[in-house]
């Protein structure tokens, strides 16, 4: 526009208050009239801001960080978009000017628009990834609650109870399957060699590899042992072989959770710890499917539901 720049007397809907503004080329006379907020909306990637009631051809072009104001045949307001992952920098960047922000608005305005919360159930989380360490010990979790399988077993079975012979079998694969073909190789192939090449915790690693082979020789034992109803005379060889793997792996997965793999930042560079992450998940999501972990979860709360000692609040003692 060819005339000299107004002031701007109408508030933009990011705040309460507004001060003027050179950025915007307008007719004096045609200003004077807020534009009302017709509606506020925000989703997981932007914030939306709309004014309507805009007379044709009184909104000239400015842009700003993530903000856009467009002069359109129709001469009506686009919408501005702040995408999320841009409004924490909003109360920084934003000040008044054409190269900043359309209409008057101040950093404080900006910032008060940019920091509201979101309704709860129109905001969307983003999927936060699962560390290296993190996903290991959420498989120790599935280790520790096949052995209470294992106890209740040779709680029932010391009582002369019948053999719960499907169950145990059913959890002794399980920890086959995802704890020692699975789990155990991530071990063994991605976290003790990085440790024992930098010297560290060299001699644990070395009893935690021994371990995981007669845990396996163990595994056998109780599969075979619950292959078809378990004889009498079998019962004791039975409560053994489990008594001793729980009595072993108890304290292992304690030292590597506590010990073992918060080592593993020492060892292993950022940008590789990100990688082995995806490694972990692929190999999962290969190995069992789409529901992966959760799958496995599932089972296992299956067998506890067999057993009668799903039910969380049976193990709170009486006080």
């Amino acid at each position: 526009m060819a005339g000299r720049r107004p002031d701007l007397a109408e508030p933009l809907p990011f705040g309460r208050s507004h001060r003027k503004c050179p950025a915007v080329d307008a007719r004096p006379a045609e200003l004077g009239q807020a534009l009302p907020l017709s509606s506020h909306r925000i989703t997981s990637d932007r914030a939306v801001l709309r004014r309507d009631a805009v007379q044709p051809d009184r909104v000239g072009l400015a842009r700003g960080r993530g903000l856009k104001v467009t002069d359109e045949a129709s001469a009506t307001c686009e919408t501005p978009i702040v995408r999320r992952r841009e409004m924490l920098s909003l109360p920084v960047a934003l000040a008044c000017g054409s190269a900043m922000l359309t209409g008057c608005g101040t950093a404080q305005q900006a910032g008060s628009a940019a920091t509201s919360t979101p309704p709860p159930d129109q905001e969307q989380a983003q999927e936060v990834p699962v560390t290296p360490p993190e996903d290991l010990m959420r498989e120790h979790g599935v280790l520790k609650r096949v052995l209470l399988i294992y106890r209740e077993g040779i709680r029932r079975i010391n009582a002369g109870e019948q053999v719960p012979q499907p169950a145990l079998h059913a959890g002794a694969g399980i920890i086959q399957t995802f704890i020692e073909e699975y789990h155990e190789r991530l071990e063994e192939r991605y976290v003790f060699p990085r440790l024992v090449k930098a010297g560290k915790l060299t001699d644990t690693v070395s009893v935690l590899l021994q371990q995981h082979q007669r845990g396996r020789v163990l595994t056998g034992r109780i599969l075979n042992a619950t292959a078809k109803p378990t004889p009498r005379q079998a019962r004791r060889d039975l409560v053994a072989n489990m008594a001793a793997f729980i009595r072993m792996y108890e304290p292992h997965e304690a030292r590597e959770d506590t010990v073992v793999f918060p080592a593993m930042r020492d060892v292993i560079p950022p940008k590789e710890f990100v990688r082995m992450a995806e490694t972990f998940e692929d190999e999962e999501h290969r190995r069992f499917g789409a529901a992966g972990f959760t799958g496995i979860v599932t089972q296992v709360a299956d067998i506890e539901k067999t057993l009668r000692i799903y039910d969380l609040s049976q193990f709170t003692p009486r006080v």
